[in-house]
């Protein structure tokens, strides 16, 4: 079964759209669905569902990490933030419909 979880990030927007750029357009192998909202916090609610916990913890390492350090380099922050506090969900069920993929 794959690997879900829930995570917030105090960050908005636009500081996502710089990490994305950052990342590159190529969906990560192993990715099946990310969803990133506003949260009630203020920041953005990230839910994401892998194939593996494993392919997310590298997509994290190796990718996720390194571009905030940089879009936050670029805004004159060089201390990179504690991780965020992570829920994982016990999934029952996965439907990516052929029309999502589209977008």
């Amino acid at each position: 079964m794959p690997f879900a979880c829930v995570y917030d990030v105090p960050s908005d927007e636009h500081i996502y759209a710089k990490v994305k750029a950052e990342i590159g357009k190529d969906q990560p192998e192993g990715l099946i669905l990310q969803l990133v909202s506003k949260s009630d916090s203020g920041g953005l609610r990230h839910i994401i569902v892998w194939e593996s916990k494993q392919g997310w913890e590298r997509f994290q390492q190796e990718l996720v990490a390194p571009a905030v350090g940089r879009v936050l380099a670029g805004m004159g922050i060089s201390e990179a933030p504690p991780p965020p506090a992570v829920t994982e969900m016990e999934l029952v069920d996965v439907v990516v419909t052929p029309r999502a993929l589209e977008a």
